[in-house]
């Protein structure tokens, strides 16, 4: 990649991530924040389909990439049922 890449860039690395790298359909993109290491980006895929769909399994990824968006590793941070409320604090 030549230059540093924008924040557009890196949300199509982290879908072609979620494609690729975990074989799974990106649900949503919760958060992806700009970082001295690079960046990291936290994301809900499908892990199973259900019937009714209030019952897929999402599971939730953190991703790093390098300042050049290069990905460095991921890991599952959480398991879901879509159903399930959650309580986040959004940063403003």
């Amino acid at each position: 990649m030549t230059g540093k890449p924008k924040i557009q860039e890196i949300l199509g690395r982290v879908n072609q991530a979620a494609e690729t790298m975990l074989e799974k359909k990106l649900d949503s993109i919760i958060s992806l924040n700009k970082e001295a290491e690079g960046w990291v980006a936290e994301l809900e895929v499908l892990e199973r389909k259900s019937v009714p769909d209030t019952q897929d399994i999402l599971g939730r990824y953190e991703m790093k990439f390098d300042p050049d968006g290069e990905l460095l590793g991921y890991k599952r941070i959480m398991l879901r049922r879509r159903a399930d409320m959650e309580m986040v604090e959004e940063e403003v």
